[in-house]
């Protein structure tokens, strides 16, 4: 199978996948709780889940699948071919604001991201690309985002360590020309492959990142958790992306100090 074919197929399972998404917010969504009131899951996410697993156990049996939900949440290594997934990404803005939420595939083999899919459903926006592919937005291809500095750009952060100044996230934002809170992972990488953020700092599990990473990898943005050490894909971890110059610019001023 051809990397040109299994990213037809892909494309084609995720437009399936929102349609159905799209479809059941005329619904009664069921929504329960996992670590804690604002910590949700719904139907839809699990439904979602099993509806990708499904289609890549059917075309490729012998991959090994790490995802968010029930059994598939944690894996041994990344040896092999690997399907990282994120059924909804941002649930709680699926919840409660039927928008700002993503559909996320990531496909890394011996450990090294292949193909990215982040895909935004209600705007039927499709951020993909893999590697030496580029990145692009539904067909068109993406340019290159400007490296700017820290003090120049807007910084994607969680809001919870802005405020308690995790990691000394407060003043990495006081040092930006402002933060962007949205609930959701993907939108904030999705405003770092446009240009529009200069970084993200968040705390986040593997399926919340492993599909960025890809494409950041072809735009040269750094990434790494909040030491400065390679991402271990198991459990959450605090994290940081940046353009080269801001991902510096942050070790260095006040990460390191």
């Amino acid at each position: 199978m051809t990397k040109e074919k299994m990213i037809i197929e892909i494309k084609e399972w995720l437009k399936e996948a929102a349609g159905y998404i799209r479809v059941s917010l005329t619904n009664e969504l069921k929504v329960s709780q996992k670590s804690g009131r604002t910590d949700l899951v719904t139907n839809i996410d699990e439904e979602t889940q099993s509806f990708l697993i499904k289609k890549i156990k059917q075309r490729y049996p012998n991959d090994r699948i790490l995802a968010e939900e029930k059994e598939f949440n944690t894996i041994d290594s990344l040896a092999g071919r690997v399907w990282i997934i994120d059924p909804i990404d941002g649930t709680m803005n699926f919840v409660m604001e039927q928008e700002n939420f993503c559909i996320m595939i990531a496909v890394f083999e011996d450990g090294i991201g292949q193909l990215g899919f982040i895909y935004d459903v209600m705007k039927d926006e499709l951020y993909w690309g893999g590697k030496n592919y580029g990145v692009f937005l539904n067909e068109q291809k993406l340019p290159q985002p400007k490296d700017t500095s820290l003090s120049e750009g807007l910084l994607g952060m969680n809001a919870y360590m802005y405020g308690k100044n995790i990691h000394s996230a407060g003043e990495m934002g006081h040092a930006s020309m402002g933060i962007r809170v949205s609930g959701c992972a993907g939108v904030e990488l999705i405003a770092m492959l446009k240009g529009n953020h200069i970084g993200y700092v968040s705390n986040l599990s593997p399926w919340d990142y492993a599909a960025g990473l890809v494409l950041l990898d072809e735009f040269g943005f750094k990434y790494s958790n909040i030491e400065g050490k390679p991402l271990a894909f198991a459990g959450r971890e605090y994290f940081l992306a940046a353009t080269p110059t801001a991902y510096v610019e942050i070790q260095g001023n006040f990460l390191q100090k």
